[in-house]
């Protein structure tokens, strides 16, 4: 049979657990390794050592350790010998089964000599009898092998098992938790899990950063992802649920977890994916974005976001971030075209205390906290030539001075820029540094403007109706057929932020539940063309004048002329369809009155 290993606790190791420990070996078989701790330590009561030498045991060999000096050592079975050392009990690598065998504590015995011996006496046989009793009567093993099944019942799950105290420390690493994880039981087994999977294994959803509040873990269920100990993307089905004592005290957290990597890509590939990181888009040049963010996750490359206003460069370096090692580090944003070019170097490298007038303390700069994070350059092209100099050398080096100090600091940052500019354009024109330019470019990402994926714009407007008619309390909102048939027409210059500025919008105006075309923003209907108008808008362009003025007759007619359909009725009258529409819903007894289907 495999060592097996058992472990005697008290709080001082200098009686109680010492006796049990000079029985054990007397009685346990040659495979079973004992050994005795307290939870502090202190020297051998004498007593006890006469005590036991009367009784055929010699213990002058053992002294007094603790918990700390058993190292990593594991165990199959821990019993302790006091309330004290049970409520302080840690959970112990492996995870050994453990029982409580009360005992009075012969450093609190009074009395004459004679009277102490005979009291310590009295514990050492009762220990005897139990320690006999727990190996020549089969307990022993029977505790063994309760908890050797149950670990055999978990490892022969294809879910990962693991479980940590409060301290983080794990104390159970299952080999489906191998598998999925490439992580040996060896290396993680006593350690911080936070320390061992970087960035951490539940990622946001950690119930044990600094500051948890133990009192509110409870069960939870979510998705994570991971990199896996050979750099490999991993999406995670986590369920964490808490571990309670027999006293229903918290002493820890056992999480099991599912690979869905392989499934949640197949999904990928015959669905597309409407959401990724607050992303929101299926088109199939958003798919390629999202990609290739989960590419860059996976490696500390710069990267340089190109793009139209409002196209989210900014959500896109956030989820690169989020898809890194780096995401239980800071993301720190700066805007370099906001800010005036002195003002700017204080942000991004800091100041010390007198540096300028108004500089009253040390300030960190936004690369100081970014340290072991991300670092977001928005505007990147407007960075002035001394700006790019002293950007470069960071990035170079690593090293930086804050204004006004002579001593250098070093940071670990990754650099996500973007920009509305061709910055290839600047370096043309020797307004951008080239050699800065091929620091930050090494992976260039654009993203493609709003009416370039004009089928993501019922899916961002939905989504951006339930976000704000949440916050205004309003339920039930809807568009109109109508309204996103404009939504669909239109160019939508400022891209996926007018967008959402257009839905904030209509929600002022519109006092019921349906978003009808009156309701949204005059730049919008006043210049929005269907597809099929185009022609009739290229030959309007030239004229100039009024509108032709509507009127109930030449609606009607053109409606007649046009077989009900709207958008032929609006080019007869040689005006948008938006602005037929507010006509028509503005005077809905036309409709009602006409020999047709409304179409």
């Amino acid at each position: 049979m495999q060592d097996k290993n058992i472990l005697f606790l008290c709080k001082h190791n200098s009686a109680r657990s010492q006796i049990a420990e000079g029985f054990a070996k007397q009685f346990a078989p040659p495979e079973v390794s004992v050994a005795s701790a307290g939870t502090v330590a202190t020297e051998v009561n004498p007593v006890v050592m006469g005590v036991m030498n009367e009784l055929g045991v010699d213990i002058s060999s053992q002294y007094s350790k603790t918990i700390a000096d058993l190292g990593k050592q594991r165990f199959d079975l821990v019993i302790t010998l006091c309330d004290e050392a049970r409520a302080s009990c840690p959970v112990f690598p492996g995870a050994p089964a453990m029982i409580h065998w009360p005992l009075k504590d012969p450093s609190t015995f009074t009395g004459t000599d004679a009277e102490i011996k005979k009291k310590v006496m009295d514990i050492a046989l009762d220990i005897k009898d139990m320690v006999f009793t727990l190996f020549k009567r089969g307990f022993f093993y029977a505790y063994v092998q309760q908890k050797e099944n149950l670990e055999n019942i978990l490892n022969c799950l294809s879910e990962g098992v693991i479980a940590h105290d409060l301290n983080r420390k794990i104390f159970f690493f299952s080999r489906g938790a191998e598998r999925i994880t490439g992580f040996k039981e060896s290396e993680v087994l006593g350690k911080d899990c936070h320390k061992i999977f970087a960035p951490s294994l539940c990622g946001e959803n950690c119930s044990f950063c600094e500051g948890f509040d133990v009192t509110k873990i409870d069960k939870k269920q979510y998705a994570t992802i991971f990199l896996n100990a050979y750099g490999v993307r991993k999406e995670f089905d986590m369920s964490v649920v808490p571990m309670k004592n027999e006293q229903s005290e918290l002493i820890g957290v056992v999480a099991s977890f599912t690979d869905r990597t392989t499934l949640k890509n197949l999904e990928r590939q015959l669905e597309g994916e409407q959401e990724f990181w607050g992303i929101i888009g299926q088109d199939h040049k958003m798919q390629l974005i999202y990609e290739t963010i989960r590419d860059l996750g996976q490696c500390d490359f710069p990267v340089v976001i190109t793009g139209e206003s409002g196209t989210g460069k900014e959500l896109v370096a956030r989820a690169i971030h989020s898809e890194s090692p780096r995401k239980n580090n800071m993301f720190v944003p700066i805007n370099c075209g906001a800010l005036p070019e002195g003002t700017l170097e204080s942000e991004l490298f800091g100041h010390v205390r007198g540096a300028f007038t108004g500089a009253i303390r040390d300030k960190k700069g936004r690369f100081e906290l970014a340290d072991g994070g991300t670092l977001f350059l928005d505007e990147v092209a407007e960075l002035s030539r001394a700006m790019q100099v002293k950007l470069l050398r960071v990035l170079q080096e690593g090293i930086f001075e804050p204004v006004g100090s002579e001593k250098s600091k070093q940071v670990d940052v990754r650099i996500i820029s973007a920009t509305n500019k061709n910055l290839k354009d600047r370096v043309k024109k020797e307004t951008f540094r080239d050699d800065l330019y091929y620091r930050l470019a090494v992976v260039p990402m654009e993203m493609p403007p709003l009416r370039e994926r004009r089928n993501d714009i019922p899916i961002l407007a939905q989504s951006f109706l339930r976000e704000i008619s949440n916050k205004l309390g309003k339920k039930e909102m809807a568009f109109s057929n109508d309204t996103l048939s404009i939504f669909m027409s239109y160019s939508w210059p400022g891209n996926v932020r007018q967008l959402q500025n257009a839905i904030q919008y209509t929600m002022i105006k519109c006092r019921g539940n349906k978003i009808l075309p009156q309701h949204l923003p005059p730049e919008i209907t006043d210049t929005v063309v269907s597809y099929g108008e185009k022609g009739d808008a290229e030959e309007r362009k030239g004229k100039v004048g009024r509108k032709p003025k509507l009127t109930e007759e030449s609606v009607k007619m053109s409606l007649i002329k046009a077989g009900g359909n709207k958008a032929k009725a609006a080019r007869v009258l040689g005006v948008g369809r938006a602005t037929l529409y507010n006509f028509i819903n503005e005077n809905p007894h036309i409709i009602s009155s006409l020999p047709i289907v409304d179409k």
